[in-house]
């Protein structure tokens, strides 16, 4: 299997604060990776400065296709839910074609191939007849579907999701799922989540965030509820038949607690 991301020795600050530090990844064509951590652990950010939405301040990040090193990676991407505009007056249609924005022709227009693609994509997330129904009157679940429809229009080489399951829409978890799983038979799939069980049925590997450096009490995480929920993801993952990468090192007991 090729890689198409190789990430080595990545740094990145937020907030003037390094959130991730010597972080060592590899992705491959076709992989169904699984990124899991607490909150603030840096998932999102690493998310980020793979999309190059963020600058790193260390390490490299390498991309390739076929195996050969290149520039630039198409990639798909379906955000957190809370950074959705849901009043924004954008339909359905619109939503999947502007993953094609770079496609436009100078009048700014979409060509009717595009617009064929925008359909055959929205008939295959389950939305035909949704075409023109603003976002905002959209239930969770056909909102993510558009969201993915738009993050797979321009046929990336990965797709990330950013936390999918915070789109409550437990009818549609199954089929979200099952979509995944086609989309993963022809491109990588990055997910991102803080729940591992869901992860787990669908990842070929795993990763754990935890490169933070500053933990504040008053957030409501409590050392045992990191205890529990992300001391050994390792241990969870070893009883399963699941290949696994670990992210950097865990420093699980040296957390810094601002006093």
């Amino acid at each position: 299997m090729n890689p198409i991301i190789q990430i080595e020795k990545l740094s990145a600050a937020y907030d003037g604060r390094q959130v991730l530090h010597d972080v060592d990844l590899t992705v491959y064509e076709r992989d169904f990776l699984g990124i899991i951590g607490p909150n603030g652990g840096g998932k999102t950010t690493l998310v980020k400065c793979i999309l190059g939405l963020m600058d790193t301040t260390g390490g490299q990040l390498r991309f390739f296709r076929n195996g050969v090193p290149t520039d630039h990676l198409t990639m798909g991407y379906l955000p957190q839910y809370n950074t959705i505009d849901r009043k924004f007056p954008i339909s359905v249609e619109e939503v999947v074609l502007s993953g094609l924005s770079s496609h436009k022709s100078l009048t700014g227009r979409f060509h009717g191939i595009h617009r064929e693609k925008a359909q055959q994509v929205i008939e295959r997330m389950g939305l035909e007849g949704l075409e023109k129904r603003p976002i905002g009157k959209l239930s969770g679940g056909q909102l993510q579907r558009a969201l993915l429809g738009r993050a797979i229009i321009s046929d990336p080489a990965a797709v990330i999701l950013d936390e999918p399951s915070t789109y409550i829409d437990k009818q549609f978890e199954a089929r979200l799922y099952e979509l995944l799983a086609e989309i993963n038979e022809e491109r990588a799939i990055i997910l991102v989540s803080h729940d591992i069980g869901t992860v787990l049925q669908n990842v070929k590997s795993i990763a754990c965030v935890n490169e933070t450096l500053d933990y504040h009490p008053d957030t409501g995480i409590t050392g045992e509820w990191l205890e529990k929920n992300f001391h050994c993801p390792i241990e969870v993952l070893g009883h399963g038949a699941v290949p696994h990468r670990i992210l950097g090192e865990h420093h699980h007991h040296h957390h810094h607690h601002s006093k």
